[in-house]
């Protein structure tokens, strides 16, 4: 007896962020049918309110711009900082197909229209090991989404960084009114603007600009997407995805996939009880998409697939919502720029400020104490740089009321507010401030690393990282332990190919991006570490199942799983 679906297609692909695109544009562009089922009203996922930039080593545009890499040198940088007992998602195997595949991801997607960009300037997160390089990752040209029409409305892109902005704009308009180079990029982004406004565009950028392209690319293929459908279940043959079960209005609809199955979907980001389970946050502080609540995780789970790094997320210090269900700020550039430290609720600091967040974020969960924790600023802090949390004054007087924002003329008065010990702060900050008029960390080596550099001043001197705190008032921020999203799920092989814990593949089911076990392990190598291998291994997916043949058994209505 063979099922009948009520709809059916080469190829399902669940989710809609880079890595869900990345697969569908790979087997669409090989002449297969396939459908994107997003469980939400919007499209675009994580990936479309994120920075944007994907870690991709030895890439086609770096070799055109004469920056030297390596294949080799990639796979010594991994092999320095994710290690070799990160567990079975970061293998040598996986990490070598990650660089293996990044040419052929960019060569596809540029021929079929994508305009890539280095961000020539970003470093590595630990450019001073072996293998470490600079300008390694890439991001979409901003993007003029008037050409998606009213497909614009549905994208979660408009969540994300408003306006034309670009990673390499970033970083320079945080110093905007404190540094040369920083009011020049400042006027070119103005620029930008207005020829925008002119030529009657609406240009977005980073995650937005990704998205929206993938987006339009997909579509001129013919990818179906749908929205508002999420995954219930597999339909199996034997031991095979042969399809889905999804719900669709008010209809349970299953959709046949005669060659199989691509999760794109997300972590558990605001599944709080997986967050307390798994790793003892509530994850109200996540950055993630609210959507992402660990359906095909579970329902992978549900079939035998194996897990793991479920503990784990890519982390990094942010400014709490106001409301439980709101936007928490992740904090990139700010607590890196001087006149600026963060310490622990015992007034010290614990940590190099300036780190990569998911160092940052591994110090704050790893503190001997759960306490709370506090950015530390001068007035020079506000007034010469761009805090992302403090551009909306009614969001900073929320945040003052609800306990999260404090000010004070004399640091005796701050710690007073925040109830951290006057002496030990005053302590913190004189040592501090002996380290910034010599410009040498000696606790934690702030400004050491070309990365803590590229979001430091290079006006402060002697360290762009280290400049003093006596000028008053002076502001204390609460942060607290957020993420970008979790990084644990479903094991995959080099294929992308769901694994059993025996290590035996489940036929039929792939995973990518963070609803799979991430090739990173427990660190953040750089930019875009992140969408970088979420995008390759939905393209590594999409092109194993191009090159499949359809299996010959039909599913039989005891293969409906889920």
């Amino acid at each position: 007896m063979t099922t009948t679906f009520d709809h059916s297609y080469d190829v399902v692909v669940v989710g809609s962020g880079a890595a869900a695109f990345a697969a569908a544009i790979t087997v669409a562009d090989r002449g297969l049918s396939v459908v994107m089922i997003e469980g939400t009203d919007r499209w675009g996922g994580s990936s479309a309110m994120s920075g944007g930039g994907l870690w991709l080593p030895n890439n086609p545009l770096m070799r055109r711009h004469g920056a030297a890499d390596s294949r080799e040198e990639a796979l010594e940088y991994l092999r320095q900082t994710v290690g070799d007992d990160a567990g079975p998602a970061a293998s040598p195997d996986r990490r070598a197909a990650f660089v293996d595949g990044v040419d052929g991801l960019v060569r596809m997607l540029e021929h079929l229209g994508v305009r890539f960009v280095r961000a020539a300037d970003y470093p590595d997160y630990y450019p001073e090991r072996p293998g470490g390089k600079v300008g390694r990752a890439i991001e979409v040209e901003p993007f003029d989404v008037v050409a998606l029409g009213e497909s614009w409305a549905t994208s979660r892109g408009r969540d994300g960084v408003p306006g034309p902005m670009k990673t390499d704009d970033f970083w320079l308009l945080q110093r905007a009114w404190s540094s040369p180079g920083g009011a020049l990029r400042a006027a070119t982004v103005v620029a930008r603007v207005v020829g925008m406004l002119a030529r009657r565009q609406h240009l977005v950028g980073m995650g937005a600009a990704l998205t929206a392209s993938l987006f339009t690319v997909a579509h001129r293929l013919g990818v179906d997407l749908w929205l508002s459908t999420p995954l219930t279940g597999f339909v199996l043959d034997g031991g095979r995805v042969v399809g889905v079960r999804a719900t669709r209005g008010a209809d349970d609809i299953t959709i046949g996939a005669t060659r199989g199955v691509v999760l794109g979907a997300g972590g558990f980001d605001h599944n709080t009880e997986w967050r307390l389970r798994y790793q003892g946050v509530s994850g109200e502080a996540s950055s993630g998409s609210k959507g992402n609540l660990g359906t095909a995780i579970a329902a992978s789970e549900g079939i035998g697939a194996a897990l793991d790094l479920m503990d784990d997320a890519w982390w990094g210090a942010s400014v709490p919502p106001i409301t439980p269900d709101g936007t928490a700020g992740f904090l990139v550039s700010e607590r890196s720029m001087p006149h600026s430290i963060i310490v622990d609720a015992t007034g010290h600091r614990f940590a190099n400020e300036s780190e990569s967040y998911v160092d940052l974020g591994h110090h704050m969960l790893n503190h001997p104490v759960p306490v709370r924790f506090w950015m530390i600023a001068d007035a020079r802090h506000a007034h010469r740089y761009l805090r992302a949390y403090a551009m909306d004054r009614r969001a900073m007087k929320a945040m003052a009321a609800a306990g999260i924002v404090h000010r004070a003329r004399s640091i005796d008065r701050l710690a007073d507010r925040i109830e951290v010990p006057a002496d030990a702060l005053n302590g913190t900050l004189a040592r501090f401030n002996g380290f910034a008029r010599t410009g040498i960390d000696h606790d934690f080596h702030r400004g050491d690393s070309a990365y803590d550099r590229y979001y430091g001043d290079p006006l402060c001197r002697p360290n762009p990282n280290l400049g003093t705190l006596e000028k008053s008032p002076f502001t204390a921020v609460e942060i607290v332990p957020g993420d970008l999203g979790t990084k644990g799920g479903v094991v995959t092989d080099v294929h992308a190919r769901a694994l059993r814990s025996d290590g035996s593949v489940i036929d039929g089911l792939y995973a990518a991006g963070n609803c799979s076990a991430s090739v990173m392990g427990r660190t953040y190598p750089g930019p875009g570490s992140t969408l970088g291998p979420a995008m390759v291994f939905g393209y590594l997916a999409g092109q194993h199942l191009a090159d499949q043949r359809v299996a010959d058994r039909q599913p039989t209505p005891a293969g409906v799983a889920g």
